[in-house]
């Protein structure tokens, strides 16, 4: 994990004990939670919004495409 061993992550984590206190950290992993969910969230709707986008302006293209290849097929039977 980025090169911190299991040594090196209690430090930090008693440290950040020590500086915001037993009391404060539970409202930091929530708030923390919280971010990395809305930030899931958002980068899954931006995905599909792209996805959609791009299969609508490819779907005109893929028909004709698709038309032109079940031609050229029945012509070589």
């Amino acid at each position: 994990m980025f090169g911190i061993g299991t040594t090196e992550l209690i430090v930090i984590l008693f440290i950040i004990l020590l500086v915001f206190g037993s009391k404060k950290l539970p409202e930091l992993a929530r708030g923390l939670g919280r971010g990395i969910n809305e930030f899931k969230r958002a980068s899954q709707e931006i995905q599909e919004e792209l996805d959609v986008s791009g299969s609508l302006k490819e779907t005109p293209e893929k028909k004709a495409s698709s038309k032109t290849e079940t031609k050229d097929s029945s012509k070589g039977e």
